[in-house]
């Protein structure tokens, strides 16, 4: 979302992609995708890429040991080969986005390819209740839905995982035929997103 608004404030071209789709089937094809995405960018500069989930292809190399891993290594090496290629009139810029910084390759980070990092830490309370309140503007919840519950719960939450909490919270409404979304609605929403959280955090440190 911030990146979006950055793109409509600069009047830049805009370009999403998220990391794991470069890592495709057959053998070259994600080089062959990271080279079309620049190549889209120069053709319609002022642009903005933007790559989510950039830990995907972007973690420190190591001897590969199957195919999919030098598959992710050689779409790395196409990636910071497009952001050599840049000269000062290139008006292109691209930003990436990531929840393990701690894991990127440091070849990603020198000075000239990445230049900036900037750090979006939990919301706090009161910016939780912000985007809570935010996200159900438009929802029709039930007058005993209390959202300050979800707000002083100790979970950590992103602005990504509140956002989820209240779609899922409005896709079980709508699976019950209710246009009213119940305290139960969000409750399981919330359980649902929290655990997925966790999976995917004990997946990476396993």
């Amino acid at each position: 979302m911030l990146v979006k608004a950055v793109a409509n404030q600069t009047k830049a071209s805009f370009i999403r992609v998220v990391g794991s789709e470069f890592v495709q089937k057959y053998l070259g094809d994600g080089p062959r995708k990271v080279r079309d995405v620049f190549r889209l960018a120069r053709e319609n500069a002022p642009s903005i890429i933007f790559i989510d989930e950039v830990d995907s292809i972007a973690t420190r190399r190591f001897d590969a040991q199957t195919g999919a891993d030098r598959e992710v290594q050689r779409v790395l090496v196409e990636l910071l080969t497009q952001m050599d290629g840049f000269d000062q009139t290139t008006n292109v810029k691209v930003i990436m986005a990531t929840n393990r910084g701690d894991t990127l390759d440091p070849a990603l980070l020198r000075p000239g390819r990445l230049d900036r990092k900037v750090e979006f830490p939990y919301p706090d309370r009161r910016q939780k209740r912000l985007v809570f309140q935010v996200c159900t503007s438009k929802m029709n919840l039930s007058p005993e839905v209390d959202l300050e519950e979800y707000v002083t719960r100790p979970e950590k939450l992103s602005g990504a995982d509140i956002q989820a909490i209240c779609q899922e919270a409005g896709m079980l409404a709508v699976r019950k035929n209710r246009y009213v979304i119940l305290p139960r609605d969000m409750e399981q929403a919330y359980r649902t997103v929290i655990k997925k959280t966790g999976d995917e955090e004990f997946d990476f440190y396993s």
